[in-house]
C-alpha cells in the first residue's frame, strides 16, 4: 500500500531512489526562489529531481541539476529548465547544511518538491551519507522482508 498523502500537500516530483542510496539522517523543509513560468509548470506536476543534489553557492544553499520543463504558453519569458534555484532557509540552517557537507562527507538530496496548503512551493531536503553497496542490499532485504511480514498477517486475518 502506498503510504497516504498528508492533507493540504500536493507532492509535484518525488525522488524515490534517494532512500535507496542514502542513508537519510536529517529532513528538513525548505522554500525555493522560482519564476512565475516555474510555478505554472510545477502546477502541471512535471518535474523531475532524480539527480539533483544542493550545494553551496556563495552564502547561499542552491538546488542543482532539478528539471523543471518549459511551460508551453509563456513563449520568449520562459526559464531555463536546469538552472539553479535558490533555496530560502535561515541562516543558522544553511550553516548547519553547509558544514555538514564540507567537513563531514554528507550531501543535501532533495526527497520531494510540493505545494503545501498555502499554494506556495517547498522542497523537503534529506541531509544523508551515501550507501555501500552491502547497506543496499541489506535494505533491500528488509523491504522484502516487511512486505512479506504484511502480507502474513494479512492472510492469517
Amino acid at each position: 500500500m502506498a503510504p497516504k498523502p498528508e492533507p493540504g500537500r500536493r507532492v509535484v516530483a518525488d525522488n524515490r531512489s534517494a532512500r535507496y542510496h542514502y542513508a537519510i539522517e536529517d529532513v528538513i523543509e525548505a522554500g525555493i526562489a522560482l519564476t512565475g513560468t516555474e510555478v505554472k509548470s510545477l502546477r502541471g506536476g512535471k518535474a523531475t529531481i532524480g539527480e539533483s543534489y544542493a550545494g553551496p553557492s556563495g552564502n547561499d544553499l542552491m538546488l542543482f541539476n532539478a528539471y523543471i520543463p518549459e511551460y508551453l504558453e509563456a513563449n520568449r519569458f520562459n526559464h531555463d529548465t536546469k538552472r539553479p534555484r535558490r533555496l530560502l532557509l535561515h541562516r543558522r540552517q544553511i550553516n548547519k547544511l553547509i558544514g555538514a557537507t564540507q567537513r563531514q562527507g554528507y550531501t543535501v538530496i532533495p526527497l520531494k518538491i510540493y505545494f503545501n496548503d498555502k499554494g506556495r512551493a517547498k522542497v523537503e531536503l534529506g541531509l544523508g551519507k551515501g550507501k555501500q553497496l552491502h547497506d543496499k542490499r541489506e535494505t533491500v532485504k528488509e523491504r522484502d522482508w516487511q512486505r512479506d511480514k504484511a502480507r502474513l498477517m494479512r492472510d492469517k486475518g
